[in-house]
């Protein structure tokens, strides 16, 4: 076997891709007819979130001995994911009447894919889903009163253009990714 074979079975990927596609059509048909940035959010949430939990392997000793360089492959699991999770929103809106803007259907997903990669340097790779869901489950109670600090934590649910929530999303996304490329998940 080759080795991204073996990556992708170690990390799960072909239940977490089968895990994202169901997880996306189900939400998609649940709200086709009031396809919004809120059953956008929870698409990208739940599609990342399912995905994340194979940001580890099975043998962390296995993974810390390897001879070819992890950060690398870190990288690219990580971005494989957003563009799943991305990719699929995409294609199921597509089949509504109502789109949602790319440019926040983006915002989300390396928001989104910063925390689960920050959720799996800090507490390991089964736990990636947690930050990604914790945030989502609380940016739709935020109020939205215009300050900055309503802007930054409901960044997922502001339109497109609103510089904290595009900030906010870039922040948390670059320092996810380099988290998770730099050092993995926690072992």
């Amino acid at each position: 076997m080759r080795w991204a074979t073996l990556y992708a079975r170690s990390r799960q990927l072909p239940a977490a891709f089968a895990a994202l596609v169901v997880a996306t059509a189900v939400l998609w048909f649940v709200a086709r007819g009031s396809w919004s940035p809120v059953p956008v959010m929870l698409t990208l949430t739940a599609g990342i979130a399912v995905a994340a939990i194979g940001l580890s392997g099975q043998d962390l000793d296995l993974d810390r001995i390897a001879a070819l360089p992890w950060p690398v492959r870190r990288l690219v699991h990580l971005t494989l994911i957003g563009l799943a999770a991305g990719g699929a929103v995409l294609a199921v809106q597509e089949l509504g009447m109502a789109i949602v803007d790319l440019s926040l259907i983006a915002r989300d997903t390396a928001g989104l894919l910063g925390l689960a990669g920050l959720a799996a340097t800090l507490a390991g790779g089964q736990f990636g889903w947690t930050l990604p869901l914790l945030w989502a489950a609380i940016t739709p109670f935020v109020q939205n009163d215009g300050s900055t600090t309503s802007h930054i934590v409901g960044w997922m649910l502001q339109p497109p253009g609103a510089p904290a929530a595009t900030w906010t999303a870039v922040v948390v996304g670059v320092a996810g990714v380099v988290a998770y490329t730099g050092w993995g998940g926690r072992r």
